[in-house]
């Protein structure tokens, strides 16, 4: 089921399904800036990425002797999330461990997920609860997708990626065929806020950035400003992804965590890039994505 928010500046559309945002509309034209799930070329709007971010080796993990395969980016961006509750700018969801994802995951945990606008902003905050008698390793990350270009009179070269203040980002390296971290590192560009936006920006898939220091990195349209914009304070890991080709949409997304790396021995308890949450404690992040357009 999906649930409208809205505010005297955007109108915005968040599905129980995942709890996925699936509509940002800008009020006064009612224009989209979210990405439309176009399956011929993305299926997605904005999924959350739980309990690890990005893939497994062999697909599966390794706990107390017991094997549990999974899929990319986990499964709570595929399961049904209970209403917890609603006003006119605000809604939260829970997902809580089941039958379904102890199958997936053996942990009790509790994922709740609430949306809230603030003017021009919209923030996306969760609280992860560990409801075990023991440590519970995870990852988490967003991954919302933005319409680019913002409209038909703009092209792909008329966009930068854009931090506030001058990065030397250092690239986290990953197989382009296995999607496993290699454990090799480079530095991007050097003192620099802008990355040019091409049509080929992605041929070899997504860009996974650490060591950042700026407050903010924007999807920015260089002749008028207009942007959007997003907090990644905070945020170990950064990464920019569009689909190979012409773009469409192009995606900002700050994790707390990374896929296994190419020599990863399969033990959850000794997965790198993990939250350790102790039991009968939670963990708290927030997306900020504020939209100039």
């Amino acid at each position: 089921m999906e649930y409208l928010l809205e505010n005297e500046f955007l109108q915005v559309r968040v599905s129980s399904q995942g709890a996925e945002l699936v509509s940002v509309k800008e009020k006064s034209n009612g224009r989209e800036l979210l990405w439309q799930a176009d399956a011929a070329v993305w299926g997605r709007h904005a999924p959350i990425l739980f309990p690890y971010c990005g893939r497994l080796k062999e697909g599966a993990f390794v706990h107390k002797d017991v094997r549990y395969e999974g899929g990319q980016h986990g499964f709570a961006r595929d399961m049904e999330h209970r209403l917890l509750e609603q006003d006119a700018n605000h809604v939260s969801f829970c997902l809580e461990a089941n039958v379904l994802t102890m199958e997936k995951f053996p942990f009790a945990f509790r994922l709740i997920s609430t949306y809230s606008l603030e003017g021009m902003s919209l923030v996306h905050s969760v609280q992860v609860e560990n409801q075990s008698a023991e440590e519970m390793p995870f990852s988490f990350g967003y991954h919302p997708g933005f319409v680019c270009p913002f409209d038909s009179e703009h092209g792909t070269q008329d966009y930068v990626l854009r931090f506030d203040t001058p990065q030397s980002p250092v690239v986290v390296e990953v197989d382009e065929q296995s999607g496993l971290v290699t454990g090799g590192t480079h530095v991007w560009f050097e003192n620099q806020t802008d990355i040019p936006l091409t049509d080929h920006l992605f041929d070899h898939d997504s860009v996974c950035m650490k060591a950042l220091t700026a407050h903010t990195l924007s999807l920015t349209e260089k002749e008028t400003g207009r942007s959007v914009a997003v907090d990644i304070t905070g945020f170990p890991y950064v990464l920019v992804w569009s689909v190979k080709g012409p773009v469409h949409f192009v995606c900002i997304e700050p994790w707390h965590g990374l896929p296994d790396t190419e020599n990863a021995t399969g033990e959850w308890m000794e997965k790198p890039a993990t939250v350790h949450l102790a039991p009968d404690t939670s963990w708290h992040t927030q997306l900020r994505m504020t939209f100039q357009c």
